[in-house]
């Protein structure tokens, strides 16, 4: 895979538009939480499927020289309104390829957004099992109206194996 066109776009000051959609996606939570309820989502069965070219993440140690930019291809398969999964590969924080399987739990609802997490398994951080496949679960926010979507990740600091983030995946409906 070529990957100079990531490289050079990851010296593109990208840190601010992260803090910025984290601080409008923080502020649109904030203010939706307080114009609407807090609620559980009643679990209903649809067919839908999500593609996305990968992630944008904002990566809590700067000193480390961390790719924001996280390029890929992933589906998301969503079968009721409170459950889907998630297959795909992307480049990683750590300048590597990473493959990820997981299911979205998201069983609560705050406005327009869904709260719950994800849990699954990924592969691809060199200090994490030499590379190799690791289990994950992770706290998700989702918002999707029509045929676009995002999804909001946080992922904290482990040790010294993977680094902390906020990551925003952008998605498009493909049925």
């Amino acid at each position: 895979m070529n990957i100079s066109w990531i490289q050079k776009a990851n010296k593109m000051p990208f840190n601010n538009l992260l803090k910025t959609l984290a601080y409008i996606g923080l502020a649109s939570i904030s203010l939706t939480s307080s114009a609407e309820t807090f609620s559980i989502i009643e679990s209903k069965p649809i067919s839908e499927l999500w593609l996305n070219p990968g992630f944008l993440s904002y990566h809590f140690q700067k000193n480390k020289g961390l790719d924001d930019i996280n390029p890929g291809f992933g589906g998301e398969y969503r079968y009721s309104t409170v459950n889907s999964i998630t297959l795909g590969v992307f480049h990683n924080s750590d300048k590597q390829t990473s493959h990820y399987a997981s299911w979205y739990w998201q069983p609560f609802g705050l406005g327009p957004f869904r709260l719950g997490a994800t849990v699954g398994a990924m592969d691809g951080y060199p200090k994490m099992l030499d590379g190799g496949w690791f289990i994950m679960a992770i706290p998700t926010v989702s918002i999707e109206y029509n045929n676009i979507g995002a999804n909001l990740a946080f992922t904290p600091n482990y040790k010294d194996k993977l680094h902390g983030a906020i990551s925003l995946q952008l998605k498009l409906r493909g049925f």
